[in-house]
């Protein structure tokens, strides 16, 4: 990976391939490192002659499709900025989107999967119709923009360039020590940072990614069969992957050993140890990070120890990080930092306090050096005057033995401000009540932490990228 550009990185990763050697699949089709070196070549062409211009942004629908990943590599080799749009996303997104990044340019490779009319093409590549004011500049040598959730407003595009993101996935290498012959299997969305980088770094050392179009749990444990070395996932699909085993489904994959990679939240300390029971020799890594800072930017690894669980651990190399004495806010300094928010350098001064980047996580370090989050910022419950840390009350209830996951948040309540609401979902044949859970939590936590309601539900609210949500339990709990 000592090229400068993606598209370089990949072309030379593509020369060097075992004739044959798969580089992507999925449930419909193998492409080999050739045909992906060919096919990109070909669409590179088509966009070049449709009027494209280097730096500009291109809209590339995906949906975890192994053409996706072409499709990436052409926007790259005809000089433009890949702009990931997945391919749910309602029209009205769709629509702001495009208006908000100015992409003159569409390049779906699977234009038989029904997208948004925006999105749409006949071939490979589409040019759109660009009324209105033009967009702002593009950073020079930009890779990607990547939308995040938004959440908290409107979603605000990262901008990641060439250089800075292979650095940094020559880092993450330097840290996981990825094979030439992995075979990745990729349960995350291609619209996911974490989804990306684990199929650019697979396919930077020679390996094959395996795509499943979405995440089941038995599917997930049957795809385990299949020779795969590495899965990235988030804590989420953990869960999921326990009750299935508590209800009784299917066990396979029991000798599964190899690399599971967590991230995109928390991995509580019960789970990690259901995960190191489960799989007792897999090699479990939880990585933190944003997408401003291309993630991965604290790692606990598999030999940390169970004095690291339930942290973020400490940071990887070349990343620096404080925590604020004002606030408790955890702010990293890294050299694989984004170019800024596109069109936005208003957001982008606010986004950092000098050289470090405001994560707007609250966070403590522990005697070992290891970090724990304590939640986020704008999370906090403001409960009759009283600070309340969602994952506080989380990290309490998930040591009860029948709760599998839990998730809290505040809801506007008259008397309190706001009132302590607490999720769970219960173990299969669980006793438990929301009473009965409640005083198990008066004997752990301060009064005013104990959550005012418990809700039992079969699984938590899920954001777009397959993680418990708190906004969208924000959006369940208040209707």
């Amino acid at each position: 990976m000592t090229a400068a550009r993606l598209e370089d990185a990949l072309g030379a990763a593509c020369a060097a391939a075992p004739p044959g050697r798969s580089a992507l699949e999925d449930e419909d089709e193998r492409i080999s490192f050739s045909e992906m070196d060919a096919e990109a070549g070909r669409v590179a062409d088509r966009l070049t002659a449709a009027g494209h211009r280097r730096d500009e942004a291109v809209l590339v629908p995906v949906s975890n499709r192994a053409r996706d990943m072409v499709a990436f590599f052409a926007v790259w080799r005809a000089g433009g900025v890949v702009v990931p749009v997945h391919r749910t996303t309602p029209a009205p997104a769709v629509d702001r989107l495009q208006r908000q990044i100015g992409a003159p340019s569409v390049v779906n490779l699977r234009a038989d999967i029904d997208v948004a009319a925006t999105l749409k093409t006949e071939g490979p590549v589409r040019r759109l119709q660009t009324d209105g004011p033009p967009p702002p500049d593009m950073p020079r040598d930009a890779a990607w923009v990547i939308f995040t959730s938004g959440t908290t407003g409107e979603p605000k595009g990262v901008v990641h360039d060439h250089q800075t993101y292979l650095a940094k996935l020559r880092m993450i290498d330097g840290v996981l020590h990825y094979s030439d012959d992995e075979r990745v299997l990729e349960v995350l969305q291609l619209s996911f940072i974490f989804a990306q980088w684990v199929a650019m770094l697979t396919l930077l050392k020679g390996g094959t990614v395996v795509f499943h179009e979405k995440f089941d749990a038995e599917c997930f444990l049957e795809a385990l069969q299949g020779g795969i070395t590495r899965v990235a996932m988030v804590p989420t699909m953990m869960r999921a992957l326990r009750q299935l085993r508590q209800r009784g489904g299917t066990d396979g994959a029991a000798s599964f050993a190899g690399a599971i990679m967590s991230g995109g939240e928390v991995l509580d300390a019960p789970l990690r140890r259901w995960l190191r029971h489960r799989w007792p020799d897999a090699k479990t890594w939880d990585i933190y990070g944003l997408t401003e800072t291309a993630t991965t930017d604290f790692i606990v690894g598999p030999e940390d120890g169970e004095a690291a669980a339930g942290t973020i651990g400490q940071p990887g190399p070349g990343i620096d990080y404080r925590i604020s004495e004002s606030d408790g806010e955890l702010q990293i300094r890294s050299p694989y930092a984004m170019r800024g928010y596109f069109g936005a350098p208003q957001l982008t001064a606010e986004a950092f306090d000098g050289a470090y980047f405001r994560t707007g996580d609250l966070a403590r370090r522990l005697d070992s050096g290891d970090v724990q989050l304590i939640g986020r910022r704008k999370d906090m419950i403001n409960r009759g005057g009283n600070k309340v840390a969602p994952l506080e009350v989380e990290r309490a209830f998930l040591e009860h033995p029948e709760i599998t996951a839990a998730l809290a948040t505040g809801i506007e309540d008259p008397l309190k401000g706001e009132a302590v609401h607490l999720m769970v979902v219960l173990a299969a044949g669980a006793k438990a009540t929301p009473d009965s859970l409640r005083q198990w939590g008066r004997q752990r936590l301060e009064r005013y932490k104990v959550p005012d309601a418990v809700h039992i539900a079969t699984a938590l609210p899920q954001g777009r990228t397959g993680k418990a949500d708190r906004q969208a339990l924000r959006d369940v709990l208040s209707r």
